[in-house]
């Protein structure tokens, strides 16, 4: 769940808040708004909660009073950023990984139920922009020439979706980590590069939550099972040279394994005479003995 909070500049009695969420308006670059549910006349509360939020989605909010009732301007939007696949849309990035070199190339492409996307940003140490103000938008996919600063990027279409979000930051020496959550059972390979494209000879540290987690000459942490307590921020050094930090989300996986025992008698089985069901996974096994 999500708490908002709206506050008017001069607070005094009186006062009710709107709640919106946004909606692209890709004519215009702008967001319609759409009341949220109980907020039509308006609520006393200064805060209002979002319950079971799973994608990523913006809001605004707007306070009134008296009699006609005399309304403040809308607040700037706000954004609750979620790395998680929506299930009707989804950002995925090429090359795939969150830090990249100041100089590369990216494709941000949207996939989903819509013909019509924008691409937006939101740097650390800017404001929020589109596609074309820093890159070139062809069809649902926008490719950016160069990455000066980190920043969120998301997908959005006309009729209100929202994709998944993604950090992408640009350096000089970087930690090759998924975009993606990934999920408890895979294997997951972090490496370090150097922008210059030297090969890393010397020992390389690699570093979960700032402990030190591996240091030889290994230019990759390979972890052959992920489980939770891999999540964390991880970075790597050489050098003296020191990447920035990325977060890695592991996702428990939701599937069910379930094993089925058959005892067999010469050449006759007796199907569930034993049965013993385990959830963990999404294969079946059957052991016949």
């Amino acid at each position: 769940s999500v708490t908002l909070k709206c506050e008017v500049e001069h607070p005094s009695a009186g006062w009710r808040f709107y709640w919106y969420k946004t909606v692209p308006k890709l004519s215009d670059r702008l967001y319609r708004y759409e009341l949220l549910p109980g907020s039509d006349s308006g609520t006393e509360e200064d805060s209002y909660m979002v319950h079971g939020q799973t994608h990523t989605a913006g809001y605004v909010c707007r306070a009134g009073r008296g009699e006609p009732v005399f309304y403040t301007e809308h607040s700037k939007p706000t954004f609750v950023w979620s790395g998680d696949f929506p299930p009707s849309a989804s950002l995925t990035v090429s090359p795939d990984r969150v830090q990249h070199f100041t100089s590369d190339s990216v494709s941000l492409s949207c996939e989903g139920n819509s013909t019509e996307w924008r691409v937006r940003r939101f740097p650390e140490d800017s404001y929020l922009s589109l596609c074309s103000d820093w890159g070139t938008m062809t069809g649902s996919t926008c490719n950016v020439s160069g990455l000066n600063s980190s920043a969120v990027y998301w997908c959005e279409s006309g009729s209100g979706q929202f994709t998944n979000s993604v950090n992408i930051t640009g350096h000089n020496i970087i930690l090759m980590s998924p975009v993606h959550p990934v999920t408890e059972g895979q294997s997951v390979s972090l490496g370090c590069r150097l922008k210059t494209g030297q090969k890393l000879s010397n020992n390389v540290f690699f570093y979960q939550n700032d402990k030190l987690v591996q240091n030889d000459t290994r230019v990759e942490l390979i972890i052959s099972a992920v489980s939770k307590p891999h999540e964390g921020f991880y970075k790597c050094q050489h050098s003296g040279k020191e990447s920035p930090q990325s977060w890695m989300t592991v996702k428990i996986s939701d599937y069910n394994i379930i094993f089925i025992l058959i005892v067999s008698a010469g050449h006759e089985i007796f199907p569930w005479s034993l049965i013993i069901g385990l959830v963990c996974g999404r294969e079946i096994f059957v052991f016949l003995i």
